[in-house]
């Protein structure tokens, strides 16, 4: 193992004139959070408007416990990468690098990173799409555009109502021939080609974004990535509340206590082949999955937390320094938690209630249309609107995070490989270089794989993997590399193995999952 020395990343500035005090107060506190909130930004796009909704759509209210698991257990891992990097002032990378076990230049863990990362840059491929058709949806460029919305618009309304005939005992002798109308439409639109429209404004967010990063800092990313979150995090609840007054659609605490019975949803012909491989194809990704573990020791580092705290030494000093800064880094990680959760469980409540209820299941082509149909029982006219400014806010604020995480991530590994040279002004080029670049290569991917949902879920199932491997490390970080004086509670412990437990059996179950799907 290196030693104290090589563990902690040097830097050339001067580190004791970077010491500050931590606050004391609550509200002194709450204003130094921030890259939870940045990671909550990167969270909600992908897992929660896209693999929660379409859980609650697959498997009803049964998987609510689940989802709640999802987004609790993994804080603990997160916080205990925290305590390493104020220890430590070190970068996450650099850290599972220290970790015991195979090594070819780096660590094992480091290349299978390098694994989820391409399917990362694949994630954000679906996310362009998605955002891609939410803004032609909103704007069609082309007349193409337009008469697809129009089709997909009527086959989504039509099923609506069928659906709700149906559930009402209105079933009528012309609803045969009603469903065979809409069956056929139906074909129609799975049979077209996604309009350009897509693409073309895929193409126009990439380069903006490009733009955007290449001249962005720390406080506008905090900034812009907040405001976005909470937005349309404010929206869903208040729509979720709102579907109360809605008999036909209303969450009754019959199906909240369903969704807390620890039950496995069965499979339902015709809507899903396993509600419950999809549920934990977003185990992965909901909450804070494994790419976010790993990317928010990099914006703990850039908010200061570590750089306050000062390089580990035996004083008195250091250690109030490093205890009072992790209250913060607690408080920011658990803060974030509880926005991610609600907004979570707002999801997921009414993927259940109007999505399953209506019998829709989100697709990769008509995938945003029918995310539009859950605000629909509140908003009706004012849906498109309401419903498509949120769904660009939470789908951008991810696209933006994660290019600009990542953009740091890629710095930090090219280091470790020796491919980038060890001094600030080459990590500062090649952040810039990475930011400008990294929304291009995902658009570039959308535009040869098309498949939003696919390309979603498929970084899930790699995150859900590696899940397990960041447990282990967070395990050798709590026993053999944290300062004794930092040593957490035995309760504390308790909920931290608890954590990897989890991992563990999601992990298993994901690669078990995939390995099946090779061999058949």
């Amino acid at each position: 193992m290196k030693n104290d020395r090589d563990q902690q990343e040097s830097r050339p500035e001067d580190e004791a004139s970077a010491h500050r005090d931590p606050p004391i107060t609550l509200r002194q506190s709450l204003r130094h959070l921030g890259p939870g909130m940045i990671i909550a930004a990167a969270i909600v796009g992908s897992g929660e408007l896209i693999a929660t909704t379409k859980v609650g759509a697959e498997a009803g209210y049964q998987l609510l416990w689940l989802i709640l698991i999802g987004c609790g257990i993994k804080v603990f891992t997160q916080i205990e990468f925290g305590r390493y990097t104020i220890t430590w002032n070190q970068t996450s990378l650099r850290a599972l690098d220290s970790v015991p076990g195979p090594r070819w230049r780096v660590n094992w863990l480091v290349w299978y990173w390098v694994v989820v990362m391409v399917l990362t840059l694949s994630q954000m491929g679906g996310i362009l799409g998605a955002i891609g058709q939410t803004l032609t949806i909103a704007q069609p460029l082309t007349q193409q555009g337009a008469d697809y919305n129009r089709l997909q618009d009527a086959v989504i309304r039509e099923r609506v109502t069928l659906a709700m005939s149906q559930a009402r005992g209105e079933e009528a002798p012309s609803t045969t021939a009603q469903r065979d109308a809409t069956d056929a439409k139906a074909q129609r639109l799975a049979d077209a080609e996604e309009p350009r429209d897509v693409r073309l404004w895929a193409a126009i967010i990439a380069v903006l974004t490009s733009a955007i990063l290449y001249f962005g800092r720390y406080s506008l990313i905090q900034t812009f990535a907040t405001a976005m979150v909470v937005s349309f995090t404010v929206i869903t609840v208040i729509t979720v509340c709102l579907l109360q007054t809605k008999p036909d659609w209303a969450v009754r605490g019959e199906d909240i206590l369903l969704g807390l019975s620890f039950r496995l949803p069965e499979v339902v012909e015709g809507v899903t082949a396993n509600p419950l491989a999809t549920a934990l194809a977003a185990f992965g990704i909901i909450g804070i999955g494994a790419a976010e573990l790993i990317i928010y020791p990099y914006w703990v580092l850039e908010k200061g937390y570590a750089r306050f705290t000062g390089p580990r030494d035996e004083s008195p000093q250091w250690i109030a320094r490093a205890r009072g800064w992790m209250r913060v880094l607690q408080l920011d990680a658990w803060t974030a938690m509880v926005t991610y959760t609600v907004a979570t469980v707002a999801f997921y409540l009414l993927g259940a209630a109007v999505l399953g209820g209506a019998g829709l299941n989100p697709q990769d082509k008509d995938l945003i249309r029918t995310l539009a149909e859950m605000y629909a029982p509140v908003f009706g006219d004012w849906t498109p609107k309401v419903f498509l400014s949120g769904a660009f806010a939470v789908l951008y604020s991810t696209f933006f995070v994660v290019s600009a995480s990542y953009a740091r991530l890629l710095t930090d590994a090219l280091g470790m490989f020796g491919l980038l040279a060890d001094t600030e002004r080459a990590r500062a080029t090649s952040i810039r270089v990475i930011s400008v670049g990294w929304p291009i290569m995902a658009f570039v991917i959308y535009a040869f794989v098309q498949a939003p949902v696919a390309m979603v879920l498929a970084a899930g199932i790699s995150q859900s993997i590696m899940l397990p491997m960041l447990g282990f490390a967070a395990l050798y970080f709590r026993y053999r590399r944290c300062d004794r004086r930092l040593s957490p509670g035995r309760l504390w412990d308790v909920l931290l193995w608890l954590s990897c437990a989890g991992f563990l059996v999601v992990g298993i179950w994901a690669l078990m999952s995939t390995l099946q799907k090779i061999v058949a």
